[in-house]
């Protein structure tokens, strides 16, 4: 094909456009209403041109076949690693970047009207190009570590939308469920493409499938497990289901193509990239199977107990989604890519309909069904979400946010004091407050002596250790500390420098450099 160059274009394109509106916010050129206009036009633009880019490409492929692998330019190398910078540009990435393109395009121009006057409006438009091109990155890349990027920066995207209202607490609650979630999920990813570099496999998807065909690669269930753990994260498969319910605190705009139509569907889309090394690990595509249809069945009744409509289509789409996984589990690929193509464009067009549903709706809701309302066992199953809910704050939210206050811990109680810096607002009025460690009060009312778990417990006894060094021979006033020992030390050295500066010690030096030299 020529000018592969060219290509690479088109997932740069919204990138483009996220800086330049960011820029614009960053030295406060883009405020305001009277450059909504100019902001929407820089995002509809590039995003526009991206699509273009992609209609070309569907057109190249229909006329003369897909384009196939596509060697940009060598990104990093080091020793036998290297990874490049290039696009698979197969019929599933073709249909994948098509709908992101087109979906991200009809939520930009649904949200110039929607989010007018917003005062986030800039802010708004700049984290969903980011997210476009992120996604656009992980249907083209060429290899695991190009997709690892899009996924990262479509995560980020979703994280910061989750959260666009910044003053309600709610919002950045389960902007953080759903970002330590999806993160666990990420390691499973770093976890396959460490495999695949540990075994000299390639960071490319031809090569990775060729060495999987002349049984060349590692153990591939390995490979298969790390992926397929973030891609059930990402699509919030049990038993990640628990975030994507409490993802729809963003706007209306960003919910459609988050968790309607396009992010919700990178992770059934993973599956779909990983169908050559699937095949080789039968034992994980029957687990992909069982939790598709598990989730399916439990998000299905789960949506049918819901009293507001983003959150019934929320569960309904997770229900799809996992059919798709399902299908990839019982190896019909096929099926499961026009699946998650009509599935996406359908469910995109509910969710930014859903504003006007109340307008429409000209009766009561449906009831549950019987077999729902006969059961009060299942039926507080299913209002209860199953208790995914608690499940994920105790594996996932709690200990990383406990982990995250150790750390503060450890700033405060041993950098802080290793650096020399007193305690951040606490500083000690005098030295018998310095005698009690109990007086070391850190925010939140936590102890010098007081820690959460093995690693808080860990942390306090270190704090605990340094304020004795400090207090035995940092503070020690009586000439008997730290400070005696420093000058005693620059004595003794004061002392050798005299004596290598006198000529004897001097020569003899210099005869024994000319000996080592010899």
């Amino acid at each position: 094909m020529p000018w592969p160059e060219v290509w690479i274009v088109v997932p740069v394109l919204p990138w483009l456009a996220a800086l330049w509106i960011g820029a614009g916010l960053m030295t406060g050129r883009r405020r305001g209403e009277s450059e909504e206009r100019s902001t929407a036009r820089i995002a509809l633009g590039a995003v526009g041109l991206a699509f273009l880019g992609m209609l070309i490409l569907d057109f190249v492929a229909w006329r003369h076949g897909a384009p196939g692998y596509l060697l940009i330019t060598s990104w990093f190398q080091s020793g036998a690693l290297q990874i490049n910078l290039s696009l698979l540009l197969d019929r599933p990435a073709l249909v994948m970047a098509t709908l992101s393109a087109a979906g991200t395009l009809t939520v930009l121009r649904f949200s110039v009207d929607y989010m007018h006057r917003e005062a986030g409006f800039h802010r708004f438009f700049a984290v969903l190009c980011l997210f476009s091109g992120g996604m656009l990155w992980i249907a083209l890349a060429g290899g695991p570590v190009l997709t690892f990027v899009g996924w990262e920066v479509a995560g980020l995207a979703s994280y910061l939308l989750i959260s666009y209202a910044q003053e309600r607490a709610t919002a950045a609650e389960n902007a953080t469920r759903a970002f330590v979630t999806n993160r666990f999920g990420d390691a499973g990813m770093l976890l396959g493409i460490a495999m695949l570099t540990a075994w000299g496999v390639g960071l490319e998807w031809p090569g990775i499938f060729q060495a999987v065909h002349r049984n060349l690669s590692p153990p591939v269930a390995i490979v298969v497990l790390g992926f397929a753990v973030a891609a059930l994260a990402k699509s919030a498969q049990i038993p990640f289901s628990a975030w994507i319910p409490r993802a729809l605190e963003g706007p209306t705009p960003s919910s459609a193509v988050f968790y309607g139509a396009l992010m919700a569907h990178a992770g059934a889309f993973l599956v779909l990239r990983l169908e050559p090394l699937l095949w080789h690990t039968p034992f994980l595509m029957g687990i992909l199977l069982l939790l598709g249809v598990l989730t399916a069945i439990l998000a299905s009744a789960m949506g049918r107990v819901q009293t507001d409509v983003k959150s019934a289509l929320i569960f309904s789409t997770q229900a799809q989604i996992g059919l798709i996984f399902a299908e990839c589990g019982a190896g019909l690929f096929d099926v499961a890519l026009w699946h998650l193509a009509v599935h996406a464009s359908w469910r995109l067009y509910q969710f930014l309909l859903s504003p006007s549903y109340l307008h429409l709706a000209k009766g009561v809701a449906r009831p549950e069904p019987g077999w729902l309302n006969e059961s009060h066992a299942l039926y507080d199953l299913v209002l209860h979400r199953g208790w995914f809910d608690a499940l994920t704050d105790a594996l996932f939210t709690r200990p990383t946010l406990g982990l995250a206050r150790d750390a503060r811990l450890f700033d405060e109680l041993v950098i802080n004091r290793i650096a020399g810096r007193p305690l951040k607002e606490h500083l000690l009025a005098s030295r018998a407050e310095w005698d009690d460690p109990a007086t070391l009060v850190l925010p939140g009312s936590v102890t010098v002596t007081q820690g959460r778990g093995l690693f808080g417990g860990i942390l306090a006894a270190m704090g605990g250790l340094l304020h004795w060094f400090e207090e035995r021979l940092v503070l020690n006033s009586s000439g008997d500390g730290l400070l005696r020992i420093v000058a005693l030390s620059g004595g003794y050295l004061t002392r050798v420098e005299e004596s290598f500066g006198r000529p004897r010690y001097l020569l003899l030096m210099i005869v024994l450099t000319f000996l080592v030299i010899l």
